[in-house]
């Protein structure tokens, strides 16, 4: 049987721990064009899985809900592509879960690459992340919702990647452009 990925890279969006625009730590709220729009990047660049990190069981139930109508309900027939998409997201309570899965389904533990948007001169940059994604290692990508990730949990991390900076001063991607824009930067033909 072929595998469905290509690289040694997964994808974590997690809602807990997050921040808001004061700086609290919160758990924020799944949104539906994350699912689906992130969900779609990773199947196109060959992703190995898409984790979705929430402790709400609320919000994990409405994030099953929408991966069962696309992957085993009506969905699945109308849009088979979708499905293939939507397959790959795996849910799991916190970011400790998400590495002990990977650990029991590949025998190692990922390195810890999260992103930010915030420079700072020790962050990873997009061309030597490409040239260690050849390496042996597994690596998982997490990126956070709200307004990103704790200062503390960014601390913790094995790498930062430098952040998508456009041409002006306003710096507010959608989490699903951004997972877009770095996916391709990564692991596209073109980059």
């Amino acid at each position: 049987m072929k595998k469905s990925y290509t690289t040694n890279l997964y994808v974590a969006l997690t809602h807990y721990p997050v921040v808001n625009k004061n700086g609290d730590i919160i758990t924020s709220a799944v949104t539906n064009l994350d699912l689906h729009d992130i969900s779609r990047a990773v199947k196109t660049y060959g992703v190995r899985s898409f984790y979705v990190v929430t402790p709400l069981e609320n919000q994990k139930a409405l994030v099953k809900k929408i991966v069962l109508h696309w992957v085993e309900g009506t969905g699945s027939k109308y849009n088979p592509k979708r499905r293939e998409a939507l397959e790959l997201i795996i849910i799991k309570n916190s970011m400790d879960e998400v590495i002990d899965h990977i650990r029991k389904n590949s025998g190692n533990s990922p390195k810890m690459v999260v992103t930010s948007a915030s420079h700072n001169s020790g962050n990873l940059s997009f061309g030597k992340f490409r040239e260690m994604l050849q390496d042996d290692n597994l690596y998982l990508l997490i990126f956070g919702t709200a307004w990103g990730l704790p200062e503390k949990f960014i601390a913790e991390a094995d790498y930062t990647l430098n952040p998508v900076i456009g041409n002006t001063d306003y710096n507010h991607l959608s989490v699903r452009s951004a997972v877009a824009i770095i996916l391709d930067r990564l692991l596209g033909r073109n980059a």
